[in-house]
């Protein structure tokens, strides 16, 4: 028996947050970039999604962002969606960074929360109604308040889900009731795990999917799980699920950045990465070699 989701996810159901490789003096790597999205898509991923904060969007220019996505977009054509980070504190430039990133390309947007000024809700909304009223693409709204000081509420969600070009949700909310309420009260809104230990979880209860930054390293492992719960076969999608939680830990939970182990075992594995830009520092040797072990023994039991 199989367990389709409908309706169909926007922008695929596997995601990866990719890293932004950069040249050892700390230049953006677009040839490394082109590399690394191929290998994503042939490894499963059904888009990318650039310009995050695993792409390390608060230390990359603006022309930076929008020649990233236009060297993927070359790349892959259209055997991927690609989903761009533009979300900034500032309407205004969120707006200016989502037409960029349209020119250049991109399927989808993805637009946090203001950040730091902590608006009410009202503002919140008013915000992201501003960016989808300004793009011509749908948007993916990310509600991850452990970094931005702001929730999206329940409410609010329900209320831009009317938003013909509001479609999708990245949840790192970690409220997996309040998720539920909205998913049992539109259709309209997709909702992908943010946060990797809540891709079965939020899957099994209606999500669309995840974006993951373990993706990065371990497309196929995420993606088995998602297969397995559409077979109609929930107790090999749970212990899938089981086997993908040491790495995740040691990428997402160690107190290091995913930016940061991402991109260690990405160089480790001879893909494209290169250094992280300041303030992040690079992973030292121990922990490089813990993710070598837990990569090593996921591929191994998957």
């Amino acid at each position: 028996m199989t367990m389709p989701h409908l309706p169909a996810p926007p922008f695929g159901r596997a995601l990866c947050a990719m890293i932004t490789p950069f040249t050892t003096d700390g230049a953006p790597d677009l040839a490394g970039a082109r590399k690394l999205a191929g290998h994503l898509v042939a490894e499963g991923c059904d888009g990318l999604v650039l310009n995050g904060t695993t792409g390390e969007s608060p230390t990359t220019t603006d022309a930076e962002k929008t020649a990233l996505v236009a060297a993927v977009r070359e790349e892959i054509g259209d055997s991927a969606s690609i989903v761009a980070g533009v979300g900034s504190a500032s309407t205004l430039h969120t707006v200016e960074l989502a037409r960029s990133a349209e020119a250049a390309g991109a399927d989808g947007l993805l637009v946090v929360t203001p950040y730091y000024s902590r608006p009410p809700q009202a503002a919140v909304e008013a915000h992201f109604r501003q960016v989808a009223d300004s793009a011509g693409i749908p948007l993916m709204l990310y509600d991850i308040p452990g970094r931005t000081g702001t929730r999206i509420a329940p409410e609010t969600m329900l209320r831009l889900a009317d938003h013909p070009r509001i479609v999708a949700v990245k949840d790192c909310s970690y409220d997996l009731l309040g998720s539920g309420r909205v998913l049992a009260r539109t259709p309209s809104l997709a909702y992908y795990a943010g946060c990797e230990e809540l891709h079965l979880p939020l899957y099994a209860i209606g999500g669309a999917g995840f974006v993951s930054t373990v993706a990065n390293v371990a497309t196929a492992p995420l993606r088995a799980v998602l297969d397995a719960h559409d077979a109609g076969r929930p107790a090999d999608a749970a212990r899938l699920h089981r086997l993908t939680l040491p790495l995740t830990e040691l990428m997402m939970a160690s107190g290091l950045p995913g930016t940061v182990t991402a991109k260690a075992l990405l160089a480790e594995l001879g893909l494209p990465a290169g250094p992280v830009r300041a303030p992040l520092q690079p992973a030292d040797r121990a922990t490089v070699d813990g993710l070598l072990a837990a990569y090593e023994e996921l591929r191994s039991a998957a």
